[in-house]
């Protein structure tokens, strides 16, 4: 048997009819997988299809409940990611592994440490070893900052530092390592994945954007309901290839087409000279004005950094420290805290929905009914009936796949989840609703979806922001786009104006006069 299915000379894992089985469902059904030598793989497939699973078995974090893999002529078996580490394999998890509480130096080299005697921790060598990682991610940083300080896509670029600090690697899987990360720093990953594999490194790349994979992929498996599907090499396919398997047939972001005259529509939102100071000097949002219509769906494009989220943090109330006036429906209000501004009726649908937007303990109904609570009292005791009519009606309204309210809310799929994070939004009642990142680490189908919820309320008169770091969607979904960069306002386009070439040159702009400035 191993003779008949040991690997080629090309490739330096073969996994042969993998299966793995949990209680109530086949997560993968005798899944065969190559894995090329100095490659970058690109394990593509929907939510469910069972990537990260065939990630887990390589990577020695679970183990296949029947089937086998090979090294060259040898079976391997991988009991844990030990074993795994120790054959070369290293694996960037989507949800992130850090450590919150401890510094940049001691996250890159946790289990990896540098001894003096066996003994003490030789943090010089650690510190030094760090800047060099970093300044080769082109992302320096003071490496003594408590990562928990960090923004998400900084901690996804320490987390893929980790793995590059070993020189013995072999393979690196990386589940979604650029959901976080903006276009420049995605370029440099691009960059640094190019030189690995020029030195003949293979990369497992698992990811929901089609463009990067048509940029970065050698080769292309596809999944589909824990089964293959199709493999080909990148040179020989096209978008609409990969998105026929993956489907079953073509799917395309819902474009908005709607004639409008914006500038006869009622203004609801009033943002002026707003200010985050930044703390040593200088500015996070730098005197950024703009305006929001009744209906209208604004898009805010801009590099990582550019200081898109903390915007959404002042107007919350998270970021008490700000300066300049929020004017709502002609009204100058205070921003105190989050509480009020939900009375106020704004409603925030954070970019990080497993910290901020869920509480994983708690069952898909009062996730979605939480932030609306206060509607649901009678007396001192909630209304039971009430609220589970209301979450009833959401869960309906929006399309949420959900066999039980009661479930917990790690049964559903990235794309229910997302969708609970927003419903939880909608039940606030709110007049704005502020969206960071909403389609981040979903699938091309769960996007398609919420961006059709996200028409469906700009439809009856929501007024929407909506925060994206890619270029199709923020072109497909906006009737307008306001680009910052380094906490500037670089330009404001509509209509025909804006085209994902105007939106990429304005992001760079504000680096510049940032320089001038300083």
């Amino acid at each position: 048997m191993a003779e008949a299915v040991k690997c080629r000379d090309d490739v330096f894992l073969h996994a042969e009819k993998i299966t793995k089985i949990y209680p109530g469902t086949k997560a993968l059904d005798e899944v065969s997988f190559d894995l090329l030598k100095g490659k970058v793989n690109v394990l593509i497939g929907e939510n469910g299809a069972g990537k990260s699973t065939l990630m887990k078995m390589i990577a020695g974090i679970e183990q296949p409940s029947s089937g086998e893999m090979y090294i060259g002529d040898r079976e391997v078996h991988f009991k844990d990611t030990t074993e795994a580490r120790n054959n070369g394999i290293g694996i960037i998890h989507q949800e992130l592994s850090l450590f919150p509480n401890m510094n940049v130096y001691q996250n890159i080299y946790m289990n990896k440490e540098k001894t003096g005697g066996k003994v003490i921790l030789n943090d010089k060598q650690h510190i030094e070893g760090a800047k060099n990682i970093l300044e080769r991610l082109e992302h320096p940083m003071d490496v003594n900052t408590r990562v928990g300080a960090l923004r998400v896509g900084q901690q996804q670029m320490i987390e893929i530092a980790r793995n590059l600090v070993d020189d013995d690697l072999k393979v690196l899987i990386m589940d979604e390592p650029t959901s976080s990360l903006s276009e420049q720093e995605v370029k440099i990953l691009f960059k640094i994945m190019r030189e690995l594999t020029s030195k003949g490194l293979s990369i497992v790349y698992i990811s929901h954007r089609l463009e990067e994979i048509m940029e970065i992929g050698d080769h292309v498996t596809i999944l589909r309901d824990g089964k293959y599907v199709a493999d080909a090499d990148v040179k020989d396919i096209s978008v609409p290839w990969i998105v026929e398997r993956m489907t079953g047939g073509e799917k395309n972001y819902p474009k908005r087409n709607r004639t409008v005259d914006w500038d006869k529509a009622e203004t609801v939102l009033e943002v002026k000279d707003l200010c985050l100071p930044k703390p040593g000097g200088g500015y996070l949002v730098n005197h950024v004005s703009f305006e929001l219509k009744k209906g209208e769906v604004l898009g805010i494009y801009g590099l990582l950094g550019a200081g898109r989220s903390e915007i959404f943090e002042c107007i919350m109330g998270l970021r008490p420290e700000h300066t300049g006036e929020i004017i709502l429906n002609g009204q100058n209000i205070e921003v105190k805290n989050i509480s009020r501004q939900i009375d106020n009726g704004f409603a925030l649908i954070p970019e990080d929905r497993q910290a901020m937007g869920l509480v994983q303990t708690l069952d898909i109904e009062k996730n979605t009914s939480l932030s609306a609570l206060k509607k649901y009292v009678k007396g001192i005791f909630v209304d039971s009936k009430k609220e589970g009519e209301m979450v009833d009606r959401e869960i309906k309204d929006i399309h949420i796949k959900v066999a039980d309210k009661k479930l917990p809310i790690l049964s559903l799929s990235g794309g229910n989840q997302q969708k609970v994070v927003i419903g939880k939004g909608i039940l606030t009642e709110p007049k704005i609703l502020l969206m960071d990142e909403p389609s981040r680490g979903i699938d091309i189908g769960a996007k398609t979806e919420v961006f059709e919820i996200i028409n469906k309320y700009a439809e009856e008169g929501l007024s929407i922001i909506v925060i994206s770091s890619e270029l199709e969607e923020i072109v497909a979904i906006a009737d307008r786009v306001m680009v910052l960069s380094n906490g500037i306002k670089t330009g404001e386009f509509k209509g025909e104006e804006v085209k994902k070439d105007t939106l990429v040159l304005a992001s760079y702009q504000g680096h510049h006069n940032g320089d001038k400035e300083k």
